[in-house]
């Protein structure tokens, strides 16, 4: 557990420093609640294309032993669309593809393919945004199955 105060105290950390000079804030650092549960790091690799990457503990895909947690690791490949809802709001759609690996210590890692769908909300006035996205797999391995992953999240860009 002390990682993770460690890692919630860097955050707050970084969230109170001011931004001295008018550079982009291109990185933004938060937490992710659903599958999974950990944090979220997205780093804009244009005004429309970034690269989303979650780390946290699987706690709903756990098929053999419903009472351990997995490490669940993903990564992927955003484009945004600011177009499609109509709004006075930063309201961006967007999907990506990527990677996942889970695994534990006693359980059988898997990888899988990834597809991304969702929404943020971008408040003008701050440097967050609020998320909700799902997430369709195939996992290749070690069996081939579909899952399908759904989070809620925020992030504060530095």
């Amino acid at each position: 557990m002390k990682p993770v105060k460690y890692l919630l105290t860097a955050l707050f950390i970084l969230m109170g420093i001011s931004e001295s000079n008018a550079q982009p804030r291109n990185l933004g650092i938060g937490l992710i609640i659903g599958e999974p549960t950990g944090l979220s790091l997205k780093l804009w690799r244009s005004q429309t294309k970034a690269i989303a990457v979650g780390l946290g503990w699987s706690v709903f895909d756990n098929q053999n032993d419903p009472q351990t947690t997995r490490i669940h690791l993903h990564m992927d490949f955003l484009r945004h669309s600011y177009n499609r809802i109509s709004s006075q709001e930063r309201l961006p759609v967007y999907y990506g593809i990527g990677g996942r690996f889970i695994g534990g210590s006693e359980t059988q890692s898997s990888l899988a393919l990834r597809g991304v769908l969702g929404i943020a909300w971008e408040p003008a006035s701050t440097p967050l945004d609020l998320f909700l996205e799902i997430a369709p797999s195939l996992q290749v391995v070690p069996s081939s199955h579909f899952n399908l992953d759904a989070a809620l999240g925020i992030r504060y860009f530095i």
